[in-house]
């Protein structure tokens, strides 16, 4: 009697071939030398060449950067980059992007999303129970109010549970306020740190410099924390804190850079 073949044998396929994997979409890398410099001909700022270059938006703008420290970064997160590009890795590029490919409107709109997290504010919705989690979020969450108040004059109402809160006009109007006079740069920095962190306080701290982004995301997750330490970290939570964590860093050092 023959022995039965196996699946290799019956595709065709030498012992111990693997199927192939699937594709690396990723766009493979077309430059060896990225260099940071002064705008030159394409006027005041910085900018970042690749091989000579010069780095452009998606819309096709010339990447001119407001100072040298913005622009290291930015030809950091390039030469950082291996055989393939990897967008998810370079917040920095990124947030430079979206920043001159938005118009006035996109400004506006980014103020008012500020205004709109500030009214559902992470900081300001605290657990019933269990105590350990109830004295966390204090812990973590009461300085952030606290400091705004003293900082801004704009005072926040905590609630517990589920039901949504009214949190004074004052206070929305203060964040508002705060991101409207902010330059088109500083703008993006705050409103990305505002979405990622689900906080217009924390990102405010992050914003003015009282915390960094490792700092940010630790205090965006005070929930996400205590449930881990209790039933452990599946894999796709993970991969979903990895994600914030690098905007939020990504954000931070945007904003740091900024003010160097």
């Amino acid at each position: 009697m023959s022995k039965e073949k196996s699946l290799e044998e019956r595709l065709g396929m030498k012992p111990g071939l693997k199927l192939p994997e699937p594709e690396d979409r990723r766009p493979k890398r077309f430059y060896k030398a990225v260099e940071a410099g002064e705008g030159g001909e394409l006027g005041e700022g910085w900018t970042v060449r690749l091989d000579g270059r010069v780095l452009r938006t998606p819309k096709r703008e010339a990447l001119l950067l407001p100072n040298r420290a913005l622009a290291e970064a930015v030809a950091e997160e390039w030469s950082a980059q291996g055989e393939r590009i990897d967008p998810a890795g370079m917040p920095v590029t990124r947030l430079s992007f979206v920043t001159l490919d938005r118009d006035a409107s996109g400004d506006a709109a980014a103020i008012a999303e500020a205004a709109k997290y500030a009214g559902t504010d992470l900081v300001c919705y605290r657990a019933e129970e269990p105590a350990d989690l109830v004295a966390a979020q204090a812990q973590a969450w009461d300085p952030v109010i606290d400091w705004a108040r003293a900082r801004f004059d704009i005072d926040f109402v905590v609630a517990t549970g589920l039901l949504p809160v009214d949190q004074p006009e004052t206070a929305i109007e203060g964040v508002r306020g705060y991101a409207a006079q902010l330059d088109r740069w500083a703008l993006t920095g705050y409103v990305q740190a505002v979405a990622t962190s689900g906080s217009a306080l924390i990102a405010l701290m992050l914003a003015e410099g009282e915390i960094d982004g490792e700092q940010a995301f630790e205090l965006s997750r005070i929930d996400e924390t205590h449930q881990e330490a209790l039933w452990g970290q599946d894999a796709e939570a993970a991969e979903r804190a990895a994600a914030v964590r690098t905007e939020l860093l990504g954000a931070g050092r945007f904003i740091a850079a900024l003010k160097a």
